[in-house]
């Protein structure tokens, strides 16, 4: 079996969460694979279920807020060395108040063009140049993308 096919290929929702012209933005905990990287928040999907659904339930779980799915943004695919993740983002908004972390280090909200500012997941490199698009024109980040 070569080494594609034997890789786990996990299918994650992510948001990104705007409130008053700010993004959302969550450092993976020391003890979470990828450690301390900072990602959108969201989880892998279950079995039957919508990616929107799945981007519902992960918040509660991971930051005990409600959150309205918004737009989604293109889907991507990245293979790091021990397994493969496919992103399914949204801009969504927060509907609660007060965020309680239950799985991440902490969290920031920044504006959007501070947001390639962070050590971000290879994986959600994309997700931020794709969002920037969406709100300002051409490619934003390009230069800050981590090059394999």
């Amino acid at each position: 079996m070569n080494e594609t096919a034997s890789k786990k290929h996990i299918h994650v929702a992510c948001a990104l969460i705007e409130r008053d012209g700010l993004v959302l933005a969550a450092q993976r905990s020391a003890v979470m694979n990828l450690p301390l990287k900072w990602e959108f928040p969201g989880g892998k999907l279950e079995a039957g279920e919508s990616a929107e659904e799945c981007l519902r339930r992960e918040l509660v779980e991971e930051m005990g807020v409600t959150i309205a799915v918004g737009r989604p943004l293109p889907l991507h695919t990245h293979s790091y060395d021990t397994f493969t993740v496919t992103l399914y983002p949204f801009v969504c908004t927060i509907e609660s108040d007060t965020i309680t972390l239950h799985e991440h280090a902490a969290i920031i909200w920044l504006p959007p063009d501070e947001l390639h500012t962070l050590d971000w997941a290879e994986a959600d490199w994309p997700v931020l140049e794709a969002y920037a698009q969406k709100i300002d024109g051409p490619p934003r980040f390009r230069g800050a993308v981590p090059h394999a």
